[in-house]
């Protein structure tokens, strides 16, 4: 048994062996070679997070904790926003952002079953699904390229008198037009749920106004999936700057409660016995009372302690998503092959924060998608298809194919083509300049230049 004076010296010395460990089995001290493996994402990290991860499992609190609230608190005051509360996923996070706009409180917003949501087909399902299991009908709009996003001047067209929000992504770091859907939103008194899991420290002004994306709206989301921007493993985060929002989040992530007490601190708001609620008797213990249908999206606080130290280095992380898809972008700008290929553009007014560079076969190029995409992974470069591309064709809506449970909004034949022509590769921090140059010429090569 070791002889450790204390519990404090016991968790210095097992936390100093976990960084020795990092250093000697986990550290990367290989520089990269042409024909190593280039993934799209990964995650980036050092021996902090890995001792931040077993300082929480040495207090095996495990559900929400002390880490949970630092990180929540560190990144509101990041973002700028008032509140932030942490879930189990990304998804999650999408999950919660709209059920919240379901709740009898928001009385004539409130989103009801057969209300109408528009959002693009072109995305991640997650921004979509909680719509239709709740019963309310997406209503899908088309995008552009190359900025991949909602096509605005067809947000009009799309309007019904059943329309109640507008949910949409921003598209692998770059923003949809904030601008013009915002002021969309308030003309109509829609709410804006901003998924901002693909954008998380993209930048974007408003009449000389800054802020980052996801605080625009009502309500934002964000993901900490290992390929994301930052990473807790799995994990996911909702903000707002609405109190009544912000009690909703809390409620809805701890099983639909009407107390939202802190957990661990029983009858905090000292009202805990002598209330009435419902149809049930006086006094009915608060804690376990239920004003919603909701769930338990909680996430663990060795998943917080992780996000802790990443939060540290996210504006390092940025910085080097940005000048990656610059190299990048200049690269294949210089092997002339905007002949064939559609390269990316950052949307105006935005400084974006880049999940991947996306590529579009150009028509008429004598090109196809599939066959640099293969080319690519062949040589160890590893791609990505833009999500769903066009989603409403993809087997999950057969059963509700021509019914009534969405509805599309003009055309979608933008969607279609990037079905069909468009793929993404990755500029995540862990890239070096090396790889970003051989990753370049290997793209060049598959597009014949």
């Amino acid at each position: 048994m070791a002889k450790w004076n204390s519990e404090a010296e016991a968790r210095q010395q097992i936390l100093e062996m976990v960084g020795e460990y990092y250093r000697d089995f986990k550290q990367n001290k290989k520089e990269f070679a042409p024909g190593d493996r280039i993934t799209y994402a990964s995650r980036v990290f050092d021996e902090k997070e890995m001792q931040s991860l077993v300082d929480s499992a040495l207090d095996f609190w495990l559900t929400t904790g002390r880490y949970a609230d630092q990180f929540e608190k560190q990144f509101a005051d990041w973002l700028g926003v008032r509140f932030a509360h942490l879930v189990n996923s990304g998804s999650s996070a999408n999950l919660i952002a709209f059920m919240i706009l379901t709740a009898p409180e928001l009385g004539e917003r409130q989103i009801k079953k057969g209300d109408e949501v528009i959002t693009v087909a072109c995305g991640f399902p997650t921004t979509v699904t909680p719509v239709l299991q709740y019963g309310a009908v997406p209503v899908f709009v088309d995008v552009t390229v190359p900025q991949y996003n909602i096509d605005v001047t067809q947000l009009e067209q799309a309007l019904s008198p059943r329309t109640k929000a507008v949910m949409i992504a921003h598209t692998l770091g770059n923003p949809f037009d904030l601008a013009a859907v915002r002021e969309f939103c308030r003309k109509h008194n829609l709410w804006l749920v901003e998924d901002n899991c693909d954008a998380l420290g993209t930048r974007y002004t408003i009449d000389g106004e800054t802020r980052f994306t996801g605080t625009w709206g009502d309500v934002g989301t964000s993901s900490f999936y290992p390929p994301h921007h930052m990473t807790m493993g799995e994990g996911g985060c909702v903000y707002t700057n609405d109190p009544l929002l912000n009690r909703l989040i809390l409620s809805y992530r701890d099983w639909g409660r009407d107390c939202v007490c802190p957990s661990g601190r029983d009858n905090f708001c000292g009202h805990r016995y002598d209330g009435d609620y419902g149809l049930l008797p006086h006094g009915y213990d608060h804690k376990y009372v239920y004003s919603h249908f909701g769930y338990n999206l909680k996430v663990t606080d060795m998943q917080a302690a992780i996000g802790c130290e990443q939060l540290k280095k996210f504006p390092g992380f940025i910085e080097r998503r940005r000048h990656n898809w610059a190299r990048l972008h200049a690269a294949l700008q210089a092997a002339g092959v905007e002949e064939k290929l559609i390269l990316p553009q950052p949307a105006p007014n935005s400084e974006p924060s880049w999940f991947g560079f996306l590529l579009s076969v150009k028509p008429g190029s004598g090109l196809k998608r599939d066959e640099i995409t293969h080319f690519l992974e062949e040589n160890n470069i590893q791609t990505r298809l833009l999500f769903s591309g066009n989603l409403t064709r993809h087997p999950c809506f057969d059963q509700i194919r021509g019914t009534d449970a969405y509805r599309i909004s003009g055309s979608l034949e933008v969607s279609d083509f990037i079905t069909e022509n468009t793929f993404w590769v990755g500029v995540y921090p862990g890239m070096t300049d090396a790889m970003i140059d051989h990753m370049a010429a290997m793209i060049a090569k598959a597009a014949g230049k």
